[in-house]
């Protein structure tokens, strides 16, 4: 796609909101939560909050407010700062045993004494909803059956409830995290995409963002795409989340909605629909780990 200049006009972009996607998904899972119900097996989540990050406690409470909605029980297990590993490692296993508890989510990030990846490895794949162990990584990389994290399937959704195909369509990924680049580029390789992966080493950024019909960017730098960087046909994904003294802002500058096909809002794009793909993933769980199979 060719290099274009931009003019300052009054125009916006789409705004790919997620509350309609979200309203979707969730009349979808209520109806699966009631059959649950029906059948003896109440859904139920457990969530880990080391104490003392705010945006921590802040999400997990969101998450508590989201399920109640649903029916889904939900049960907020909060630890003082001075927790040991050993411990919250202890109480993992419990509700690992535990048949009443169908998921286990653990709220990043952790005191930086303790080793978040050998937490994070002792929730069991099959109960593992944000999709965050190694199990489940690798399912995602392969297609196999297993628990995908949460924000790159709500991206893909996003864009997909707009009426954007991704098959064909070249895509620009900027940011390769474990949490959401590195899944989203599997997931958009398998829905047939052609994907350029742009990170810390990527020379000239907005060539790569001008050449793409669609972006989805993950970073976690404010302001990191600007207006000069796009194009008027692009399709935009920000999935960056940034706690400023202004509140929480993505990674894509506010003016480049008036140079931008389509943008996914910070707070109210993605985030809506990653929160209801915890619970869509949390019954998917229970599917799992009612049929016995195992994920890789």
């Amino acid at each position: 796609m060719a290099m274009t200049t931009h003019a300052e006009d009054t125009r916006q972009a789409l705004a790919l909101r997620g509350r309609p996607v979200a309203r979707q998904m969730e009349a979808e899972i209520a109806r699966r939560v009631e059959a649950q119900v029906a059948a003896g097996r109440p859904p139920k989540v457990v969530t880990f909050l080391v104490e003392g990050d705010p945006a921590s406690a802040c999400y997990a409470r969101a998450k508590q407010r989201a399920a109640a909605k649903l029916g889904i029980a939900f049960e907020l297990r909060a630890f003082p700062p001075s927790v040991s590993e050993r411990e919250l490692v202890r109480e993992i296993a419990k509700c690992n045993a535990d048949v009443t508890v169908h998921g286990i989510m653990l709220e990043l990030p952790l005191p930086g004494r303790m080793r978040a990846d050998n937490v994070i490895q002792a929730i069991a794949p099959e109960k593992d909803i944000d999709g965050l162990t190694a199990a489940n990584r690798l399912a995602n990389e392969t297609g196999a059956p297993g628990l995908y994290p949460a924000t790159p399937q709500a991206c893909v959704r996003l864009v997909e409830h707009y009426g954007f195909q991704l098959a064909g369509r070249h895509v620009a990924l900027v940011g390769c995290g474990k949490t959401v680049g590195m899944p989203l580029f599997h997931l958009l390789l398998r829905k047939n995409a052609t994907v350029t992966v742009c990170h810390a080493g990527t020379r000239n950024l907005a060539r790569h963002l001008q050449q793409a019909e669609l972006a989805f960017v993950a970073v976690g730098r404010a302001g990191l795409v600007t207006p000069a960087m796009v194009h008027p046909d692009l399709v935009l994904v920000d999935a960056g989340i940034n706690e400023t003294a202004d509140g929480v802002v993505g990674d894509v500058h506010p003016a480049v909605t008036s140079h931008v096909a389509a943008l996914s809002p910070t707070p109210g794009g993605v985030g809506p629909v990653t929160t209801a793909q915890l619970f869509a993933n949390l019954l998917q769980a229970m599917e799992l780990q009612a049929s016995g199979l195992q994920t890789i």
